[in-house]
């Protein structure tokens, strides 16, 4: 004999009870069969809609109803297009009951718990109809029995408790006799002692179906709903989330308790003392394998079993100095929640016995607060205790496991992954036997805090990196086309979900919450929103995604200037962009700070040497305690560039055109030829070894001529190129006179820097630098004759790009 409970999502439309009629057919062809239904998805509801319109007088109560009517004639109608007749007549025959019941509620303006009862039993007595019916119409051995004949309770109308032996009896004497393959029971309906309609309350149908399998001891009880079984979390939320093959009840009544909607706890009781596992399945995919709950021993590697969350949670926060040491403050406390009927979910209590905390539903959190000021005015009023402090917007979150107790750092793991992402924990409650870590959180911050502690838990330790960026031009153009040629290589081989989520130049902006794709983002990011830079940051807030990257692919000072917002909502910032870290000290060390308190990574290894470890090799030197004595480089490909392709046999302002055009050079070519890049990016070097030290401090001498200095706009900064030639010729003749190759150096040492065009000899390691490479050379405490140096290309958009990829690849890897 097999026990099957289907939910209301089961037998929500034509097409679902079709499936359900299926699955039981199926079953009929190798045992008998017990099917509870619930009521028509959605139809509870509205039953209980229209009871409260009625008896405020609303007119609309009949609007209720013809839908409540329409729905169910539609569903029979399209079950039975040859055969309905029957079963139409019958149908609406109940629906007429219902109507005289709402128009009698109506008239007398009131509806008692009796009543309603009596209201919403018409779901489930329609529904078992309908279902049973339609199976004999198509031949199949199955008959309904009314379960108020069966189930007797005692008159606590809405919640009724039962009275187990004389329902267990009549069960097993009904069944004993009956010869149908399948019988329909409605669910969640019962009768008191004294034949009045009692219902079972929420969950009444899972409540029925436990009463029916433990009255007849069956091996299993099936559960079938609208998803595979439990899940490892919010399936909505977090598209990872996988259903649990086994699981205990103490684990599974955890998970339900904390949200998991799959099942109500007090429902399963009957099954539960008795032993009797409960297999939960989806009508909509019979074959999936779905979750068995028993008292079997699970044997798992992974010590959390589920994360589960409660949204529209109330704080209540009683505290204040006459509480400690004074017996009685708790017990007067719960006394007030319980006799105005207000459910408590959560428990935290300091250990000082300062304050007490305790999440409730939203909904009660008026009625509390109200009720407890009550309770403690006179407390109060002496000032011994606070009112009651109320904090709405919340959710609670919980990681569920039996074999939790048995594993160290649980806690730890949960509360950093939450905490790397910005997601601030408001209380924290944790049971002695250790089955659970539950914490209040903020709801906004649901769905990124499950994705968060669900790849900290249950992923193969595959780390998601959403990615914003702005400055989709040449570099970021690089950029983009290497995160999308990398992907399965990073995910294969780091283990890292890289999705680019925002993406921006000047003009437009797109997002795409689940990643962007990145084979056609140039047409996407056409059709785009108007761009702003705040309105980017605040998409990039909103969406909330944990492990965001911001990455500034511009030489912008505005977009400098958000970094501060970025890192304070815990999103990291990856920059080639050198404005920010060359700017003002005290702005510098405000981002440095920001970094740290909020957890997020400032990472700009491209303002100095592009894709050159030049800034990650002087940190590493500085935190294993090494000592910058100074540090001699050339910093500037683009000027490299120049001055490695200026002769006597070149003019300058082709060079500089040629440099321009290959993208050595930012638009501006003052930028570069002025020093003022050089100047910055040594600038952060001095910074990045502990000194202290603005842009003014830095001796900058030019080799530009004073009519270059003074030009207006770019073109006139090239007509100087072109009448100071004979200037440029001179610096050239001058080097080769002297055997020494032009290099741009820059120089840091006892606290001074210096750029300037130099003269470098043959010989110099400096001397033979090509193309457009750059050159570092560190002289420390352990290098104090022989530098450390780093040399290699030191520009261009594909090197560039391979440095704010290799920064954000650090990000994951933190």
């Amino acid at each position: 004999m097999k026990v099957l409970k289907f939910g209301g999502t089961s037998v929500g439309s034509s097409k679902n009870i079709n499936k359900v009629i299926s699955i039981l057919e199926n079953y009929g062809k190798s045992d008998t069969v017990i099917c509870v239904v619930s009521a028509v998805g959605g139809i509870t509801d509205k039953l209980l809609l229209a009871g409260k319109q009625a008896q405020n007088k609303e007119q609309a109560f009949l609007n209720t109803f013809n839908d409540i009517k329409e729905k169910h004639i539609d569903i029979v109608k399209t079950l039975n297009p040859e055969n309905s007749a029957s079963i139409l007549n019958e149908v609406e025959e109940k629906l007429n009951g219902l109507k005289s019941l709402l128009e009698g509620i109506f008239l007398i303006n009131e509806l008692s718990p009796k009543t309603s009862d009596k209201l919403v039993s018409y779901g489930e007595l329609l529904s078992s109809y309908i279902v049973a019916e339609t199976m004999k119409n198509r031949g199949i051995s199955a008959e309904r029995k009314n379960s108020q004949e069966l189930i007797v309770t005692n008159s606590n109308f809405t919640k009724a408790e039962v009275d187990y032996k004389a329902t267990n009896k009549n069960i097993q004497d009904y069944f004993k006799s009956d010869s149908k393959t399948v019988t329909i029971l409605p669910g969640f309906i019962s009768k008191s002692k004294t034949g009045e309609i009692t219902t079972l309350g929420r969950g009444g149908s899972d409540f029925t179906a436990a009463i029916v399998a433990a009255a007849l001891q069956v091996e299993q009880l099936e559960i079938w709903t609208d998803v595979s079984g439990m899940y490892t979390t919010n399936p909505k939320l977090v598209k990872q989330a996988y259903p649990i093959d086994k699981i205990s009840y103490q684990e599974a009544m955890e998970l339900s308790h904390f949200g998991a909607k799959v099942l109500y706890p007090p429902t399963v009781q009957p099954v539960l003392s008795l032993s009797i596992p409960i297999h939960i399945k989806n009508t909509l995919e019979p074959e999936a394998a779905g979750t068995i709950i028993s008292n079997d021993e699970v044997t798992s590697t992974k010590p959390v079993k589920g994360i589960s969350n409660i949204s529209n949670i109330a704080l209540l926060t009683l505290e204040g100095s006459g509480m400690v040491g004074i017996p009685g403050f708790s017990k007067r406390l719960f006394e007030t929640l319980s006799q105005e009927k207000i459910n408590i979910i959560m428990i935290t209590q300091a250990s000082s016995e300062h304050s007490i905390c305790l999440g409730i539903e939203e909904k009660d959190a008026e009625n509390a607060k109200v009720a407890i000021d009550a309770v403690f005015e006179n407390e109060i009023a002496l000032n011994k205790i606070e009112p009651i402090i109320v904090e709405t917007g919340l959710s609670i979150i919980a990681l569920v496991g039996d074999n939790m107790k048995n594993h160290q750092g649980i806690s730890g793991k949960m509360f950093s992954s939450l905490g790397k992402n910005n997601v601030n924990v408001r209380a924290i409650a944790q049971g002695a036997s250790e089955k659970n870590i539950t914490a209040v959180i903020a709801e906004k911050d649901v769905k990124k805090a499950l994705n968060t502690l669900h790849e900290q838990f249950f992923e193969s330790k595959t780390k998601q990196l959403n990615v914003f960026i702005t400055g989709v031009g040449n570099v970021g153009e690089r950029l983009v086309e290497q995160i999308h040629q990398q992907k399965k290589f990073l995910k294969d081989n780091l283990k890292i979900k890289m999705r680019v989520v925002g993406l921006s130049n000047s003009r437009k902006m797109i997002f795409a919450e689940e990643g962007i794709d990145l084979t056609n983002w140039k047409a996407q990011l056409e059709e785009g929103e108007a761009a702003t830079l705040q309105g980017f940051f605040e998409k990039t807030k909103s969406l909330n995604l944990r492990n965001s990257i911001f990455v500034d692919v511009t030489a912008n000072k505005n977009v400098a200037d958000l970094y501060a917002q970025y890192l304070r909502e815990s999103i990291g910032v990856v920059a080639c962009n050198k404005i920010a870290c060359s700017s003002d000290f005290e702005n510098y060390k405000l981002l440095k700070r920001l970094s740290l308190k909020y957890n997020a990574p400032l990472l700009f290894e491209t303002n100095v040497g592009a894709g050159l470890p030049i800034i990650d090799t002087l940190n590493n030197l500085v935190a294993s305690g090494d000592k910058i004595h100074s540090i001699q480089a050339v910093l500037s490909g683009s000027l490299n560039f120049v001055f490695n392709n200026f002769n006597d046999q070149t003019k300058f302002y082709d060079v500089v055109k040629q440099a321009g055009a290959e993208g050595y050079t930012e638009p501006d070519p003052r930028i570069d030829l002025s020093g003022v890049d050089v100047a910055r990016k040594i600038l952060i070097l001095a910074r990045e070894s502990g000194v202290e030290m603005n842009l003014e401090d830095i001796k900058n001498k030019s080799f530009l001529s004073e009519a270059g200095l003074k030009s207006d706009t770019v073109d006139d900064f090239y007509e100087t190129l072109i009448a100071d030639e004979a200037h440029y010729q001179s610096l050239y003749a001058s080097a080769k006179a002297n055997n020494c190759q032009l290099k741009y150096v820059a120089k840091f040492d006892q606290g001074k820097a210096s750029v300037s065009l130099q003269e470098i000899p043959e010989g110099h390691p400096f001397y033979n630098l090509e193309g457009s490479d750059n050159i570092v050379m560190f002289y420390t405490q352990r290098y104090p004759k022989n530098p450390m140096i780093i040399k290699g290309a030191g520009a261009g958009a594909d090197v560039t790009a391979s440095g704010l990829f290799a920064d954000i690849i650090r990000i994951a890897n933190d």
